[in-house]
């Protein structure tokens, strides 16, 4: 079950940053301008934030079933 749990959140981990990256690279080829690029908003768009999700799910299911594996959490 923890081997399971160990793969999950490590395929949701993959699934985000690939997902992510795709993301990025659209908005980058959509921004015209160099100062779009730079700006401080950038990685807080509202299109990043399901990623972030993903990515945090994977993150804490990973760390719970390595938990459950030692026994402590």
């Amino acid at each position: 079950m923890n081997s399971v749990l160990s793969l999950v959140g490590a395929g949701l981990v993959i699934f985000g940053l690939i997902g992510q990256g795709f993301e990025m690279r659209k908005m980058r080829a959509s921004t015209m301008r160099d100062e779009d690029l730079a700006s401080a908003n950038f990685f807080t768009n509202k299109k990043n934030l399901k990623w972030y999700a993903i990515i945090g799910a994977g993150l804490i299911i990973w760390y719970l079933s390595n938990s459950l594996t030692r026994g402590s959490i």
